[in-house]
């Protein structure tokens, strides 16, 4: 079965205004995630968005564009949207790229959704990859999972879970227990349209506002989220003016 990607491109943001508009390397950002979208095995790439700028831009570089609403709180209710105004069936299946993954390898775009669609019980599907450095295992900005013997996730969260009982009793040390693993969450995802659907009925479960991660809504009303470790590490995208001047570097572009 095939799948679709797509892209939600928000002109706002708290620190990167216009950033899917943001020049990298001669092109805009979201051209460059457009194009990581376009070498994975996806039937069909749509960029959304509510803002005519990048729809101008997007379609002046080949992408097709779905224009959505304005009020949408989330990337996902966005998708949404786009399913709906697709007329998708609920078993098809839709990967998030979000428009600030310039570097994204198509290869985890393809295996996010080949995860869920190789598990036709899961809802939703998702990356994950080993922590091994401690200070991320204690950041409360890497968010963390907790998946069972099958690979369903059971938590994500932003404290450090799962807890050594024994050996991080006096304080989390530099060395890992010894058989201790720990996972961080890759926010890629896949969807099925059926589950887009449900979730835009959904109130937001009080995890999810507690944590601040809307996966959370997922596993609140039942949901079941499939996770695959990732077969290569993704770069990180585009949040801060310093991602930036990094991206731009690696991709040639050192402005």
């Amino acid at each position: 079965m095939s799948f679709l990607v797509v892209i939600p491109a928000r002109y706002a943001s708290t620190r990167l205004k216009g950033k899917p508009l943001l020049d990298i390397a001669g092109k805009p950002m979201v051209q460059h995630t457009w194009e990581k979208a376009c070498a994975s095995g996806a039937a069909r790439v749509i960029i959304a968005t509510d803002d005519e700028r990048i729809e101008s831009m997007a379609r002046a570089f080949g992408a097709e564009v779905c224009m959505t609403s304005a009020a949408h709180p989330s990337g996902t209710d966005r998708i949404q949207e786009v399913a709906s105004q697709l007329k998708l069936s609920d078993d098809e299946v839709i990967v998030n790229v979000q428009g600030d993954e310039p570097m994204l390898p198509a290869t985890l775009i393809d295996q996010v959704a080949q995860t869920l669609l190789q598990h036709p019980q899961a809802d939703m599907a998702t990356l994950c990859e080993p922590i091994e450095d401690m200070a991320l295992f204690a950041n409360p900005n890497v968010v963390k999972l907790v998946k069972d013997v099958h690979g369903k996730a059971l938590y994500f969260s932003r404290a450090p879970v799962s807890w050594h009982r024994d050996e991080f009793a006096q304080g989390i040390s530099d060395v890992p227990p010894s058989g201790w693993q720990a996972f961080r969450h890759i926010g890629l995802y896949s969807y099925r349209v059926g589950l887009l659907n449900q979730f835009v009925q959904w109130s937001p479960a009080p995890i999810e506002q507690w944590e601040a991660l809307e996966q959370l809504r997922v596993l609140w009303n039942g949901g079941y989220i499939q996770v695959s470790e990732a077969a290569v590490i993704p770069p990180a995208g585009v949040d801060t003016p310093d991602d930036l001047v990094r991206v731009r570097s690696i991709l040639g572009d050192g402005r």
